[in-house]
């Protein structure tokens, strides 16, 4: 494989795993406004000892990431800025073991997230993201 196939081989790549991440974070979100309910999802951050803003940005944070990394708007900023929601994730899966599986699900996939999030970060954009002028930064020049 030559080195135009690499480079268009990791674009596909890093496209597939931002919208892949995109379409989570924002089937999560949602999951917490539409079936959780946002006052259910708020009562359940409080019961947990978190102050009632948490679930609020997270919500944001879920559905505004979600989109936003579909698009492929500031996709390592977008990533970066959702690994602390991961971890918070991590946080209260912990004491319930390794599987998801277990009751009340254990820390696998909120930790795997936070991995996938930085493999993201690292990537970039990948194909087919949006290009608003003025607001992504424009393309640099690369040196071969």
């Amino acid at each position: 494989m030559n080195t135009a196939q690499n480079n268009q081989s990791a674009e596909l790549g890093a496209f597939v795993l931002r919208v892949s991440l995109g379409v989570l974070f924002l089937a999560h979100g949602l999951m917490k406004v539409f079936v959780f309910t946002i006052p259910g999802t708020v009562g359940f951050f409080q019961s947990l000892g978190y102050p009632a803003i948490f679930a609020y940005l997270t919500m944001l944070g879920e559905i505004g990431g979600g989109l936003l990394l579909i698009a492929g708007v500031y996709t390592r900023w977008i990533a970066l800025a959702l690994v602390p929601l991961m971890i918070g994730a991590t946080l209260v899966h912990i004491s319930n073991g390794w599987v998801f599986s277990n009751n009340g699900g254990g820390w696998e996939f909120p930790v795997l997230w936070t991995v996938l999030l930085g493999v993201q970060a690292l990537l970039g954009n990948g194909a087919f993201a949006l290009r608003i002028p003025g607001l992504t930064a424009a393309p640099k020049a690369r040196i071969a």
